[in-house]
């Protein structure tokens, strides 16, 4: 069946087949009208050239979008050799006829033709969808790509906690004690700690980490700061660690690497999860962390729910 498949890009008129297309091949990642506009659509980096759509028949069999900048990231520029591929699908009925195959060989084609060097499954900033393929949910994905010349780069995973009475232990309230000695505390936000935090974040977690949290913050002193939870350590008048949250979303949270092993971050993560409760919030997820990482959140109870595979492979 593959030799009738028509590989196009992405008109304004496939948005309802598109999605549903979507919904059914990526099952644990559905998404609706108003998120593909948001965060595809009016992606400053999208082209409509970049979203490729197999079709056969009238019916659209496939999908697979592609990203490269078209404008700088802050802090990080253009990234010109680097490209993105932030989802794709084949419905069933196509898969294992060669349209995956001409879907990502059109791809990778046009994104070489445009001088990119490698490409990336799928941790593009600001709007990936996942941080790679979940490796329980779409075996079949990950096969496809790995037999393909794709290479595994990192394996995060995601994790969640239900906050059903959670409270804070007797021996975080102690560590919280200790830390105050020290002169260590942890407190909201204040608006005169802006022009020492935001320093901080790009000095010791990067660009991205200061987009997140400059979307968050821009609602944390406007409206809608009822759902939202930005908490800082600070030492005396310095600050050494902050966390986040936006609704039922938790992190990124972070402390000064000289400071790090004192506790600061378990009390950072203790004192947001109980301010997400008292905000009538009952789950707390994330979508993205390391292995090493996980043992501070599973002191909390949060437990992995997904693990990813980014993926890279070169195209120079």
């Amino acid at each position: 069946m593959a030799e009738h498949v028509t590989i196009r890009p992405y008109r304004g008129a496939d948005e309802a087949a598109l999605l549903a297309l979507w919904n059914e091949t990526l099952t644990h990642d559905r998404i609706d009208a108003a998120r593909f506009r948001c965060q595809v659509l009016l992606d400053a980096n999208f082209d409509p050239a970049g979203l490729l759509l197999a079709e056969a028949g009238g019916r659209l069999a496939g999908f697979l979008l592609s990203i490269a900048r078209q404008t700088p990231l802050l802090g990080q520029g253009m990234e010109p050799e680097l490209a993105w591929i932030t989802a794709f699908g084949v419905r069933s009925q196509w898969q294992r006829q060669g349209v995956g195959r001409q879907l990502f060989t059109a791809a990778l084609s046009r994104l070489a033709s445009q001088g990119r060097q490698r490409v990336r499954i799928s941790p593009y900033t600001p709007n990936y969808f996942t941080p790679g393929v979940d490796v329980a949910a779409y075996p079949a994905a990950l096969a496809f790509l790995q037999g393909s010349g794709w290479q595994v780069i990192s394996q995060p995973i995601s994790m969640q906690v239900d906050l059903t009475g959670f409270q804070v232990p007797p021996e975080v309230a102690a560590l919280e004690a200790e830390l105050a000695q020290q002169g260590i505390a942890v407190r909201p936000v204040q608006a005169a700690d802006l022009p020492a935090l935001m320093p901080f974040i790009v000095r010791h977690f990067g660009w991205d980490w200061f987009r997140f949290a400059q979307e968050l913050l821009l609602q944390q002193f406007g409206p809608g700061s009822d759902e939202l939870c930005f908490l800082v350590a600070t030492r005396g008048a310095e600050i050494v660690g902050y966390c986040q949250q936006r609704r039922e979303r938790f992190g990124p949270f972070g402390v000064d690497p000289a400071l790090r092993g004192r506790g600061i971050g378990r009390l950072l993560l203790f004192r947001c999860l109980d301010a997400m409760l008292a905000k009538g919030f009952h789950c707390a997820w994330f979508l993205w962390t390391g292995r090493n990482a996980a043992r501070v959140y599973q002191q909390a109870g949060f437990r992995q729910v997904r693990q990813f595979a980014i993926l890279e492979r070169s195209i120079a």
